[in-house]
């Protein structure tokens, strides 16, 4: 059974106990980042090796993965797609979890993970988008509910700052 609310825990645990490499980016990062805010989905960028998206997809498979087709179609996650430079829409039995094999800029992992931080989620070890770049990219999307997410970015950002400053 397929959930409509994405128990964000659930699929990085998953992603993590099977030793993927990605990074967080999106909704998830700005809550793993402690911006007042929610998602409703889990937005990653895999690491693109041959090993690592065979690790994904057995992973994706284990957990009944479909994509979100509007037509209804049941349609499975391919390996074509996942090495492919778009993005996927899909829904597993722990709810939505979008990859993005790069961003709307081009960017891949190997940029974004220069560009992350470490965080440490009890005993999950994430990597997440670092803040100024989360804000860039939210920024430049044109999308209205990444455009209103910014400024509470950008709060946090300077609160940050200024508790670093002091």
């Amino acid at each position: 059974m397929h959930r409509s609310t994405v128990d964000l825990e659930g699929i990085l645990r998953v992603l993590c106990e099977r030793e993927i490499a990605f990074v967080i980016v999106g909704g998830a990062a700005a809550v793993l980042h402690g911006a007042p805010t929610t998602t409703q989905d889990l937005d990653i960028v895999p690491e693109q090796s041959e090993a690592n998206l065979d690790r994904l997809l057995a992973a994706l498979q284990a957990h009944g993965t479909l994509v979100r087709d509007p037509a209804g179609r049941h349609l499975e996650p391919s390996p074509v797609a996942l090495r492919g430079r778009g993005q996927m829409q899909l829904l597993t039995d722990l709810g939505p979890l979008d990859i993005l094999c790069r961003l709307h800029d081009g960017r891949g992992y190997e940029e974004l993970a220069q560009r992350s931080v470490d965080i440490d989620a009890g005993d999950l070890h994430l990597k997440v988008l670092d803040l100024p770049t989360l804000i860039e990219i939210k920024s430049s999307t044109g999308r209205v509910r990444d455009r209103l997410v910014v400024p509470l970015l950008l709060a946090l950002l300077r609160e940050r700052e200024s508790t670093s400053q002091d």
